[in-house]
């Protein structure tokens, strides 16, 4: 538990995101962002916020931890959409890194889904995903977030 106490308070985010999610040559596109997180269940939850003003959209992901599996459940929601997202699932490493896996479809095809969050300090973090449509086997990073601590 506590792995994402990181991640509380208000941080900017440098997005960077694939146009088409599994078309590692469709090009890029970058925008801000801001988001705020908060600590629940003693560190055994975690919610945060997250607004993307040039977009005029916004997110939410609550994280929780399961007790017997030791894992955490990832839960994405768009203000896009309006419903969770298929749960990412999995753990830190020894060596500070999160990696996050789970099924979901993107543009009508089925894809695994890989979260990575590394780069924790207490000023900055950096969340990866990644999409396969091959089981596995080969994955196209289409977003990164590099975030940097709001002072105060």
């Amino acid at each position: 538990m506590n792995d994402f106490d990181f991640l509380v308070g208000n941080w900017n985010v440098h997005n960077r995101r694939l146009l088409d999610f599994l078309d590692p040559d469709s090009g890029w596109e970058e925008f801000p962002g801001r988001t705020e997180g908060s600590v629940h269940f003693a560190g055994g939850a975690h919610f945060d916020e997250i607004a993307f003003p040039t977009k005029g959209v916004s997110g939410l992901t609550l994280r929780l931890h399961d007790h017997d599996s030791g894992e955490w459940s990832l839960n994405w929601a768009s203000s896009r959409t309006g419903r969770l997202d298929p749960p990412v699932r999995g753990r830190f490493g020894p060596d500070g890194t999160g990696e996050f896996f789970g099924d979901d479809t993107y543009d009508g095809k089925d894809v695994k889904v890989r979260f990575r969050w590394s780069g924790i300090s207490p000023s900055t973090a950096r969340w990866e995903q990644s999409f396969s449509a091959d089981g596995g086997d080969t994955w196209v990073l289409n977003w990164t977030m590099e975030m940097t601590k709001v002072a105060g």
